[in-house]
């Protein structure tokens, strides 16, 4: 699954069958793991927002996302969130991929995992550009050790073009 396809989900309380809100954001560490999703509905002057932690996920599909109850959702600092997929200062999305030895590889366009796997990042879908993504398509980098999101960019080992393929 992509991080892209989890983001507007509809989230629903099992306990009542309420929707609670749609899924703003997916919330990561640096550790490449999804840590928890963020929930639309900040409030006005406010510097705490909604989040649901990943263990408070009970299931997820193709049109919605499941949770515990209620109490599951959480306010927190936004400040204290580091790492996102789309949006704040430490999104992934559009973020630069570079090699150790110089090659722009492109840029995030999306990120999967595999809902089998649980909350572990298996891969970044990479974009060249326009022109090319309609002639060659896009292509994905599968994980791998040494993968690491800087401030401007993410930087992957040498030769890690090489690991390219098609999604």
């Amino acid at each position: 699954m992509k991080l892209q396809e989890l983001t507007g989900l509809a989230v629903f309380d099992v306990e009542d069958g309420k929707q609670v809100g749609d899924v703003l954001d997916v919330l990561l560490n640096e550790q490449w793991n999804i840590v928890g999703i963020l929930l639309e509905g900040k409030q006005m002057f406010s510097a705490s927002v909604k989040v649901v932690f990943w263990d408070d996920i009970i299931a997820y599909g193709e049109d919605a996302v499941m949770i515990r109850n209620r109490q599951a959702i959480r306010k927190w600092d936004a400040e204290n969130i580091q790492l996102t997929f789309l949006s704040g200062n430490g999104k992934l999305k559009e973020l630069p991929v570079l090699t150790g030895d110089g090659t722009m590889l492109g840029h995030v366009c999306d990120v999967y995992f595999d809902q089998e796997m649980g909350n572990t990042i298996t891969g970044i879908e990479i974009s060249d550009g326009l022109i090319s993504d309609l002639m060659e398509g896009r292509k994905v980098l599968p994980y791998i050790d040494g993968m690491i999101k800087g401030e401007n960019a993410i930087m992957v080992p040498p030769n890690s073009d090489e690991l390219l393929e098609a999604p």
